[in-house]
């Protein structure tokens, strides 16, 4: 199905409040406690949202089709000092039923293109170590550069950083 990636406006809060909890709902069980997912609000993440949607400063993508927004991307400045990385992927989230057919792929090489015509030269994603995602993570050429526990729901779990050294192996990917 042919979809498009453009640039989040304030009005998608709803849609990638939705796209975040359900697919933290999909993507989780058993990694992290039923307890925190079943409580998992969408209300208190489109408010979170809203804010980082009205400053443009931080770029955010949303891939949507006829059906309506099924993901979405943010980035921006590294928040805590991994390596010589300077960019974040900060978040990437495809609702389960429209992964593998490559807007994840389009949505974080969009991502890379912006923060690279920003003046950027490289990206690191932290992931939790049993997120499936961390194979994608690693097909697109990102490699293990760190590690750190986190809690969530009262339970500790590993977590790591993945890097691409430069952003312009995302922009122009290697064949």
């Amino acid at each position: 199905m042919p979809f498009e990636i453009r640039r989040a406006l304030l009005a998608d809060a709803p849609h990638i409040a939705h796209v975040q909890v359900e697919s933290w709902r999909t993507t989780y069980p058993g990694i992290v406690p039923s307890s925190f997912l079943d409580a998992l609000d969408k209300q208190g993440r489109i408010e979170a949202w809203l804010p980082q949607l009205a400053d443009e400063t931080t770029p955010i993508f949303v891939a949507e089709d006829d059906a309506g927004v099924f993901g979405f991307i943010s980035g921006g400045a590294i928040r805590d000092a991994v390596g010589d990385y300077d960019a974040e992927l900060y978040a990437i989230y495809l609702l389960q039923d429209r992964q593998r057919q490559g807007a994840g792929r389009a949505l974080t090489a969009v991502l890379a293109a912006t923060l690279q015509n920003a003046g950027f030269q490289s990206m690191a994603v932290w992931a939790l170590e049993e997120n499936p995602s961390v194979a994608f993570y690693k097909r697109l050429g990102a490699v293990p550069v760190a590690t750190k526990t986190v809690q969530i729901g009262g339970k500790e779990l590993p977590d790591l950083a993945l890097g691409w050294p430069r952003l312009a192996d995302l922009v122009t990917p290697q064949i």
